[in-house]
């Protein structure tokens, strides 16, 4: 049986990434620091066949310990494209060859780790693939943590009877791809031999507008009353439009998503219905209006 290493395998993209490689008759090994601001205060559960080591990735001897009798190591991330686009302009999906543009120290960051593992890769003769993931939602976000993603904050807000908060005018547009699809796109990139050393986006390859996503939710959870609050300020370093071209994950993965937003929203909800929700919403947009990050 083929051993792999997923690091911060008990988060949210980093468990679905788990249960369909153990699925798939891979077996498992975790590391994870178990950092409690991140995965609370309860016991963590793992899919059965999955080994635990805890550990944080800065520690050369842990990684040393989960590295023993692996054969490849996937690192659950995600990747937030930035581009520049008037808002008169018709939005184009995003490929991986359109220019870099860091408006943010989190796109930074996540730019860094990218070519970081692809220069190693190449160095060092390791098979390395870089998955670009776009809004990544389903079952397992973190519902009390308003920067984890923006379904996952219109689900807390509206769990606590509040309406959505949206930033700018609503019309700007994200892709959304669900979890699982994107956990079936870790497996594939393990074992296409051809994607190795390449960029490759992973979403859905739709633009949804991002107030029709608040209202489709606020329909889902029964309270269509509930719409969203158009606040007219933007943050800084947020784009006006977003979404994947994935020409590539097809030709390179053979990938194809197969849950739709749209689809996929009443099965969401019946999980946020069984998730403790603390909704942070208000207090976010304060300390970001605190530190002049909105305008």
């Amino acid at each position: 049986m083929k051993r792999i290493l997923v690091t911060g395998g008990c988060g949210f993209i980093g468990r679905h990434v788990v249960q369909e490689l153990i699925e798939h008759g891979y077996g498992v090994c975790i590391l994870d620091a178990l950092l409690e601001q991140v995965h609370g205060s309860e016991a963590i559960s793992l899919p059965a066949g999955a080994e635990l080591i805890k550990g944080d990735v800065r520690d050369r001897a842990a990684v040393a310990e989960a590295l023993q009798g692996v054969a490849s190591d996937v690192k659950s991330g995600q990747w937030n494209p930035l581009s520049a686009a008037d808002e008169s302009l018709s939005p184009l999906p995003t490929d991986e060859e359109k220019p870099v543009d860091l408006a943010s120290i989190y796109a930074l960051t996540k730019y860094a780790q990218e070519r970081a593992v692809l220069i190693f890769g190449d160095a060092y003769g390791v098979d390395a693939v870089a998955l670009r993931l776009f809004n990544v939602f389903g079952a397992g976000q973190a519902l009390s943590n308003p920067y984890t993603g923006v379904l996952a904050n219109f689900a807390s807000r509206l769990a606590n009877g509040q309406r959505p908060m949206i930033f700018e005018d609503g019309e700007q547009k994200r892709d959304f791809v669900h979890v699982r699809d994107v956990a079936r796109a870790f497996r594939l990139a393990l074992e296409q031999r051809q994607a190795r050393g390449h960029v490759i986006n992973i979403g859905s390859g739709r633009a949804y507008a991002i107030s029709e996503v608040a209202r489709l939710l606020a329909d889902a959870m029964g309270v269509p009353d509930h719409r969203p609050e158009i606040l007219g300020k933007a943050r800084a370093g947020d784009i006006r439009n977003c979404f994947a071209d994935i020409s590539k994950a097809r030709e390179l993965l053979g990938f194809e998503p197969q849950h739709r937003l749209e689809d996929s929203l009443d099965e969401f909800v019946a999980w946020v219905r069984n998730t403790v929700a603390i909704d942070r919403g208000a207090d976010m947009k304060r300390e970001l209006e605190e530190r002049g990050l909105v305008s």
